[in-house]
């Protein structure tokens, strides 16, 4: 799902929401997410999941071009844990379409 799906979707589930406040809504949402993270802070919306950043330490690594060694700085990464409902709600969607499958072969 890409953000302009979203928007779309979003727009479609409330009505009263037009697609410009619905757009503002995923903005204001995903900024917010955003300048959270760039703190280094934490966040955690409950049965969906986790954000938090994740630091990879500097490392020597090598230019594919040349050999020449290159000194990779460290740096933070973003990485999401999804939540346990999250995890189920996946987990069970395969095999329900793993089920169609097999009943579609059979």
């Amino acid at each position: 799902m890409t953000k302009s799906e979203l928007i779309a979707a979003l727009a479609q589930r409330y009505p009263q929401l037009s697609t410009r406040d619905a757009e503002y809504a995923v903005k204001t949402i995903l900024d917010a997410m955003s300048a959270t993270l760039a703190q280094g802070q934490r966040i955690e919306i409950r049965g969906f999941g986790s954000f938090s950043l994740n630091v990879r330490p500097a490392r020597t690594g090598r230019n594919p071009k040349s050999g020449e060694k290159v000194v990779v700085p460290e740096k933070r990464v973003p990485h999401f844990k999804p939540g346990k409902d999250l995890r189920a709600l996946v987990d069970h969607h395969d095999d329900d379409q793993d089920n169609a499958a097999n009943a579609k072969a059979a």
